[in-house]
């Protein structure tokens, strides 16, 4: 359930080694459509047969297969590249997991998206037309989770028509959530999902497909001209096994590699299933602030309240209870009155937004329900907590 893992980053903005697969993409292509003659015209990336996908591991030994699955980008003539990673359309295939990666690892509420820029020199694939295949190390720049690192890698880049162009990565690349600051958001997927040593780093490959036709074209292309090569594929040798330690298991879920998904974003109503799912995620966040002693909502707070409001609008046949949580320092009594008017502070933003108050209700429990002991810092901070739990209007 881990999502990408990322690149070693000595620095913000300074030059490192590999970095995320999505970004590896960009940087080849920026040079590569300069260089071809349809340039003029522009260069778009066909999300329909553009797909970047992402292994990880838990348990040590259970591998998961994801993907990113809306991506947009283009070219510009002074060869500036730009491709964008729609991180609320992570796809595990299963939407609660999908809802976990957003809100607890990407926090998609305050990062919704990666970008990758590039400005490669068309020199570099002159000779593209006509060899129609080339590899190359080329930088660019990802910015992700409000960090932003310069980076290379080694990227193939395919012509598949005079308007159309592939770059793939040339192997699987290994990166760390660490680089990205996004080691918390693996403690809270562990958290959530019950499991433990999700391992810290993950494989990411790609393709993409830039084109200067219509959008949604490529697919169809790309599916005949791999057609040919698929009836030998069927019948080769067994390919060599990876040697790993430990050996790991794929899990069961089928996840589709490319074409866009609809997002939350685009939806008028959830699912009951899906708002029960939503609610729970973001209970876990520990994005809700308030001033240290009070009632009052820290600013910080705003982003993650967003997404509440945005759930709560979707579900209008469900009543939701906001509830507060307080660890065990101060007394009982101060405890119960502190997270009685935390929760109404939060219920009281909801309802602000428009939300009718019969689908609101609020209750604080004081220090009553602990999720792990008060006895740290970092325990006590998980227990003062604002939590969501629907049920259905009466």
């Amino acid at each position: 359930m881990l999502g990408f893992e990322f690149l070693r980053r000595r620095g913000r903005g300074r030059k490192g080694p590999v970095g995320f697969a999505a970004g590896l993409v960009l940087a080849p292509v920026a040079g590569l459509f300069l260089a071809a003659p349809a340039a003029a015209e522009g260069w778009r990336l066909d999300p329909s047969a553009s797909s970047l996908t992402y292994q990880s591991v838990k348990k040590n030994s259970i591998v998961e297969t994801n993907t990113i699955r809306n991506i947009s980008g283009d070219i510009a003539e002074d060869g500036r590249a730009t491709v964008r990673f729609d991180l609320n359309s992570v796809d595990t295939g299963v939407d609660l997991r999908n809802v976990r990666m957003r809100f607890l690892f990407f926090e998609t509420f305050k990062f919704p998206e990666a970008v990758l820029t590039a400005t490669v020199d068309p020199a570099l694939f002159a000779d593209l037309p006509t060899r129609r295949r080339m590899t190359h190390t080329l930088p660019f720049r990802l910015d992700l989770h409000g960090i932003a690192m310069d980076m290379q890698t080694d990227v193939v880049v395919t012509m598949i028509t005079e308007g159309m162009v592939a770059v793939s990565s040339s192997a699987p690349i290994f990166v760390k959530a660490e680089d990205f600051g996004l080691l918390p958001g693996i403690e809270k997927l562990e958290q959530a999902a019950n499991v433990t040593n999700i391992v810290p780093t993950a494989s990411v490959s790609f393709d993409l497909v830039f084109t200067t036709g219509e959008i949604g074209e490529a697919s169809q292309v790309v599916a005949e001209a791999a057609a040919p090569a698929a009836a030998p594929q069927a019948v080769s040798a067994e390919p060599a096994a990876v040697v790993a330690e430990p050996a790991v298991v794929a899990a069961p879920v089928e996840v589709a590699l490319t074409g866009p998904v609809i997002t939350d974003a685009a939806k008028a109503t959830y699912t009951d299933e899906e708002c029960f799912n939503r609610f729970e995620v973001l209970s876990r966040t520990g994005a809700i602030f308030f001033r240290t002693g009070s009632a009052e909502l820290d600013e910080l707070s705003r982003p993650v309240l967003g997404a509440v409001l945005d759930v709560v609008g979707k579900c209008p046949r469900l009543q939701v209870e906001v509830s507060g949580h307080t660890d065990s320092d101060g007394s009982d009594g101060a405890n119960q009155t502190l997270s009685e008017r935390r929760a109404a502070a939060v219920a009281d933003y909801i309802a602000r937004a428009g939300i009718p108050p019969t689908q609101i209700a609020a209750k604080g429990y004081g220090e009553l329900r602990p999720i792990v002991p008060n006895d740290s810092d970092k325990n006590k901070a998980l227990n003062r907590r604002i939590e969501f739990a629907a049920r259905p209007i009466d």
